[in-house]
């Protein structure tokens, strides 16, 4: 016969207090360090969810063309592009996908990549931009911070990991004890803090699950955890299908160096050689032709295709589409016209379907209007989150300190948060390193400083 003392009810109130007050504290700190990241993502994602609707409007000029009789041929169309840009020369063309569209030719020259718009029926060059330059280019770029160098694009890595442990915390945070509000509901006004509590947490329970969805769909491009994914899966027979690559010379270029656009799955696998042989007897095919090629073999239209560089290069048919059904990448001998390598979505292993499949719900393109709408009120969602997370900060913060919550009464609590942590940064090593970082910031900087121990109070 057991006996339940006094004391033993109260050591379980004080764990769950420690525990409240230690996820509470670092779902603060979280918070606190990757909101301007957040609401950066979420404002470029909602503008590159409608890049579409944003070239055929505000762009339309070099986007739209009226159909007018018979297209010219490519390679037509490549070298009007080519003396566009004097000293450059094509390095891939992209056939318009609907009669309304313009053909979008590459060209290399001495300052760098360059897009120019020619309209297909009559020739005319409508921009050059170059391909740095383009609007979507620059706001995917500023979504992955990218385009302020390495380090910055890790920390958007890192914002990726945190965004999920902002989201587990939140739901355990919000999670329903006997209050009568801030579940469901929003109490009070906005002129108290209890109004800005609950909508934060409402939102963020409302819209936690597709948060945490962008987040670790976001993840692929990531710069360190992306690419060491991508090598993982191929090594394990989970990405590409690398038998495909076994009987063909392979050159020290992988698929992303020569197009433009191309799925994730495929980015990293090497460029085939064309037959090397024939470069002393035979004469290229020319881009006429490998674009018939690539359209006998059921290429949908919209590909882009990469020129050979040198002899032993070869064209190459991509297609990432809005439909996952239609992705698709063709390398083709540039000599004899033969297909070298053909791989299409249905072709890669679950996983890999997996992962592209959420790239495709990431960017807005899988369910048509109702896919952006939902993408877009997962931003407004995070923007929201975020502005209410500050206004609820602002509102309890204690005049000279930051505010920070309280240190739990159980320091033994962390011992389970440590663990947690240490399998999470198994998962996703940057943002884990980060997390440690951060606790032991806490735990021993924090602790032997007066200064920040009163600060961060």
């Amino acid at each position: 016969m057991s006996t339940i003392t006094a004391a033993e009810p109260a050591q379980h109130a004080a764990s769950g207090v420690s525990l409240y007050r230690a996820i509470w504290r670092w779902h603060f700190f979280a918070g606190l360090l990757v909101i301007p990241f957040m609401l950066n993502l979420a404002v470029t994602g909602s503008l590159y969810l409608f890049k579409d609707e944003i070239n055929a409007t505000i762009f339309g000029y070099r986007y739209i063309v009226q159909p007018s009789g018979q297209a010219l041929p490519a390679e037509r169309i490549a070298a009007i592009a080519a003396a566009a840009v004097p000293g450059s020369s094509a390095s891939s063309y992209k056939e318009p996908a609907l009669p309304e569209r313009s053909a979008i030719v590459t060209v290399a020259g001495d300052a760098g990549a360059t897009l120019v718009f020619v309209n297909p029926y009559d020739g005319k060059v409508l921009d050059v931009v170059g391909s740095t330059d383009e609007f979507n280019h620059v706001v995917k770029r500023i979504h992955s911070l990218a385009y302020f160098g390495g380090i910055p694009n890790r920390l958007i890595e890192v914002t990726g990991g945190f965004a999920m442990v902002l989201v587990v915390t939140g739901i355990y945070l919000w999670w329903p004890r006997r209050q009568t509000g801030g579940v469901v509901s929003v109490r009070g006004t906005p002129g108290r803090r209890v109004f800005w509590r609950d909508l934060h947490a409402v939102t963020g329970a409302f819209a936690g699950v597709l948060i945490f969805f962008l987040a670790i769909s976001g993840m692929p491009w990531s710069g360190y955890w992306g690419a060491n994914a991508n090598a993982w899966l191929t090594e394990h027979g989970l990405g590409y299908p690398v038998q495909l690559w076994d009987d063909v010379p392979k050159s020290q270029k992988v698929t992303e160096d020569i197009l433009p656009k191309s799925g994730w799955i495929v980015a990293k696998a090497p460029v085939p050689l064309s037959d090397i042989a024939a470069a002393q007897s035979a004469e290229p095919i020319g881009l006429d032709k490998a674009v018939a090629i690539a359209k006998r073999l059921g290429m949908a239209p919209g590909f882009d295709m990469a020129i050979p560089s040198d002899e032993t290069g070869v064209y190459t048919a991509s297609l990432y589409p809005d439909d996952l059904a239609d992705e698709r990448t063709i390398h083709i001998d540039q000599y004899s016209g033969k297909p070298l390598i053909d791989i299409g979505f249905n072709q890669y292993p679950f996983l890999g379907k997996a992962i592209e499949w959420g790239i495709n719900v990431h960017q807005g393109q899988e369910w048509g209007r109702f896919n952006q709408l939902l993408m877009l009120a997962t931003c407004l969602a995070i923007i929201l989150s975020c502005v209410t997370g500050v206004i609820m900060w602002w509102k309890r913060r204690p005049a000279g300190r930051l505010g920070v919550p309280t240190m739990p009464p159980k320091r033994s609590v962390y011992y389970g948060l440590w663990l947690i942590t240490g399998i999470f940064a198994l998962a996703f090593p940057m943002s884990g390193l980060a997390i440690v970082a951060m606790i032991a910031f806490d735990q021993i900087v924090v602790r032997l400083i007066p200064v920040l121990k009163r600060v961060l109070a």
